[in-house]
């Protein structure tokens, strides 16, 4: 019978390198405070929208990428990121980090992910 990942929740801050599995950022500070405004997770899902996988073709209304999905944590909001997204366009992983760290968020990583 096959595992689930075991997975570490860490401050944005403290990543040097990018993950290379999935992980989420969530809308939490390294203080404990959870991050505003309410609808953040939709607004940088709704940034990284154009980054659609190559071949999925023209779409007649915006949708989220798979590579950045808004989703809940826990109680709290979050955006999952799948580091393929760096395949379509490189400074996009670069700048959910950036967003992660300037915000002082945490990122819950799987195990293998740094």
């Amino acid at each position: 019978m096959a595992t689930a990942p075991k997975s570490t929740t860490v401050a944005a801050t403290a990543v040097e390198v990018a993950p290379t599995e999935p992980f989420l950022i969530v809308g939490v500070t390294s203080s404990g405070g959870t991050f505003r405004p309410s609808d953040w997770a939709d607004r940088l899902a709704g940034v990284m929208a154009s980054f659609q996988p190559p071949g999925s073709g023209p779409r007649s209304h915006l949708h989220y990428s798979p590579y950045a999905l808004p989703g809940v944590h826990g109680a709290h909001k979050c955006v999952r990121v799948d580091p393929a997204i760096a395949l379509v366009e490189p400074m996009a992983l670069g700048f959910l980090l950036n967003f992660a760290r300037d915000n002082d968020l945490q990122l819950v990583l799987t195990s293998g992910s740094v």
